[in-house]
């Protein structure tokens, strides 16, 4: 059965501690998903982020992170995930996958948890994440900075990525009257 990432019910966001003593926070408003299950058991997931989406509520924030000093969006306007494991204990989740960035590939592992089935007044079925993790920037090229003179740098390397999303059954997957049987998604 397929699942399609809901935007308008979804968020991917990003913290990183500017100068070692605040946080910018920021999202990416454009990206699209698919989730896959067989049996209860989720098989795939792929998603894709129009990177040039960015918003961190500057915007000469958001075009330096746009430039070839960060994202580099003119040669890399994607990022993608794709799902290699995942492992469930109730709503408990880990899931591992290949996060792109600029053209690198790396492994990152997801903590979090799941939600649903559940029936919207409309009659689509939704399931739900919400999944974190931390990476190093460094590790997709995203390498920018500047030394403070107090000592530290002007931008961590550690990112913290927090995944909301909810998801609803795909069309096809209700026409052909398999969506009310999804209660081990």
């Amino acid at each position: 059965m397929q699942w399609i990432l809901d935007p308008a019910h979804s968020q991917i966001q990003f913290s990183v501690k500017h100068m070692g003593i605040s946080t910018v926070r920021g999202t990416f408003q454009q990206f699209s998903g698919t989730i896959e299950e067989e049996g209860g058991v989720v098989k795939a997931v792929n998603v894709d982020i129009d990177v040039a989406s960015l918003n961190t509520g500057s915007d000469q924030r958001d075009g330096h992170l746009k430039s070839a000093d960060f994202f580099d969006v003119e040669s890399n306007p994607k990022a993608s995930f794709a799902l290699t494991t995942f492992e469930r204990s109730g709503d408990d989740v880990v899931s591992s996958g290949n996060l792109t960035i600029r053209g690198v590939t790396k492994p990152i592992t997801l903590k979090g948890d799941i939600g649903g089935p559940a029936k919207d007044p409309w009659g689509n079925q939704k399931v739900s994440a919400v999944l974190e993790t931390k990476i190093s920037r460094k590790e997709w090229g995203l390498v920018w900075n500047v030394a403070l003179e107090a000592g530290g740098v002007l931008v961590s390397d550690d990112v913290k990525l927090h995944i909301d999303v909810q998801a609803q059954a795909a069309p096809d997957a209700v026409a052909a009257g398999v969506a009310e049987d999804v209660a081990a998604v």
